[in-house]
């Protein structure tokens, strides 16, 4: 009775000890990642220190291949004015019966661009020049004005806040979203566009238009020079 149990009590004993240092090798493993990790996160962050700008700085590399010519397209159009616009978008989405704070974005974006105002000449009728014999006065008919494709500045927009719920972020981790930022630009765009058309960028390409004709045949000797676009009768 003694001797067994002499025998059995230290087997536990030693079993413990495998047990443990296993353990405490893991630990150790597990502290060490933290350590590297916090390390290679605060270094962003110590760049003031001394030596360290260089040891932590980001390199940037330009990879990419050259610009390839696909068409040459003549323009007649004459780009006779030019508007620069700023809208802040407040873009949000939401999953239906699910809180924000676990599915949801919403990004406050600004979006700058310019929105440009042309006169086709190239448009201009057979019957749209009228000269006189003496080649003193002349009358021109043109179409009118037209609005181009609004155009974002990349230097001028930035995103200036953006909230996500926690499946969201989740999801950033291993896949990269192009289409939320695509979103916002195309909102942008369209609410620059809509602006556009309630300006009177129109009205001044036209004048602009009118004004460069008038020079140009004055320089030629014309002494009257009337410019209409499209059924105006003045």
């Amino acid at each position: 009775m003694t001797s067994s149990d002499v025998t059995t009590e230290p087997a536990p004993h030693g079993d413990r000890k495998r047990t443990a240092r296993p353990s405490r090798g893991w630990l150790k493993i597990l502290g060490a990642a933290a350590a590297v990790l916090a390390l290679l996160f605060a270094g962003s962050r110590l760049s003031l220190l001394p030596g360290l700008d260089d040891f932590f700085g980001e390199e940037t590399r330009d990879r990419s291949g050259p610009a390839v010519l696909k068409s040459i397209q003549d323009m007649s159009s004459y780009e006779a004015a030019s508007g620069n616009f700023q809208v802040v978008v407040d873009l949000e989405k939401d999953t239906k019966y699910v809180p924000d704070a676990l599915r949801g974005t919403r990004t406050l974006f600004v979006g700058a661009g310019t929105v440009d105002a042309s006169v086709d000449l190239g448009k201009v009728t057979e019957g749209g020049v009228v000269v006189n014999e003496d080649r003193t006065t002349a009358e021109l008919r043109l179409p009118r004005a037209v609005l181009g494709e609004p155009a974002l500045d990349p230097d001028r927009s930035y995103a200036v806040s953006k909230q996500r719920g926690l499946l969201d972020r989740l999801g950033d981790l291993f896949s990269d979203n192009p289409g939320s930022e695509q979103a916002v630009n195309k909102l942008a765009a369209q609410h620059i566009s809509e602006a556009a058309k309630e300006s009177e960028l129109t009205t001044r390409a036209e004048k602009n238009t009118a004004d460069m004709l008038k020079g140009l045949l004055g320089s030629l000797g014309f002494e009257r020079v009337t410019v209409r676009f499209g059924d105006d009768q003045e």
